[in-house]
């Protein structure tokens, strides 16, 4: 074992996920970059950190959906580099699901990605965690708390990540710390229509900052929480005070 640490980071190659690997990679990880789909993005990060630290990054493609990826992925990292300290379970979907016109392939499609990989990931490190006294940070939203209207199995999926960070906390330690982050608005939605202008405007009124949040402010969240030794179960709200008032 090296003393250097090696992250696994899904969802890494672009948005929020590609600043928390950026950042971890800066305060000194090696890292394991998951896409799906996002290859060229993932692999311009992966150039990008290798062209700073040669042989730093290295690319993992998986559908988290399919359970029998997950030990694929952990056996890359472990071929590569023989350990792993942090595993950040950064990928999600998002989609509205109004009750009326949910079908059974959203739910399944919202729960598999949010709530059963993040677990079945989580299995799959252990394992390599235990070895390394290391940690899990999962990415839930404040709406796992206070549901947002009309996307319910969304809503549903983060309230039982936030569950599952609490539960895998008692069951894992002293071992392995796990812990969340709960981002409030940070980026908009990809292809956001759903909303005008003056409705994201009283989204932000709402916060107690007056302003939505930058994924640096997640990412320096995930950092602290990887390198807080006497935290664990615990979800940090970074959201600008908008639970305040939700």
């Amino acid at each position: 074992m090296t003393n250097i640490k090696v992250a696994l980071i899904t969802g890494a190659g672009r948005r929020i996920g590609a600043v928390i690997t950026r950042m971890l990679h800066q305060a000194g990880f090696n890292v394991a970059i998951h896409y799906h789909q996002s290859r060229n993005d993932a692999q311009a990060l992966a150039n990008e950190l290798n062209n700073i630290r040669s042989n730093s990054a290295i690319l993992i493609t998986a559908d988290l959906n399919d359970i029998d990826h997950h030990q694929q992925m952990i056996a890359t990292i472990k071929n590569t580099w023989e350990q792993l300290d942090l595993l950040v379970n950064n990928a999600s979907k998002f989609m509205p699901t109004p009750i009326a016109a949910t079908t059974t392939t959203q739910w399944q499609e919202l729960m598999s990605t949010n709530l059963q990989a993040p677990f079945f990931l989580s299995q799959a490190a252990l394992p390599l965690l235990q070895k390394s006294q290391g940690a899990i940070i999962n990415i839930t939203d404040v709406h796992a708390e206070k549901p947002l209207k009309n996307y319910s199995i969304y809503s549903i999926s983060k309230a039982g990540l936030t569950m599952l960070t609490k539960a895998l906390a008692k069951d894992l330690g002293p071992d392995v710390r796990v812990n969340a982050v709960a981002p409030g608005v940070t980026l908009w939605a990809e292809n956001e229509n759903t909303l005008t202008a003056a409705q994201k405007q009283k989204i932000i009124n709402k916060t107690a900052l007056k302003r939505i949040g930058e994924p640096q402010d997640i990412a320096d969240a995930v950092l602290y929480l990887a390198t807080a030794k006497y935290v664990t179960g615990q979800i940090i709200v970074v959201d600008g005070g908008r639970s305040l008032s939700m």
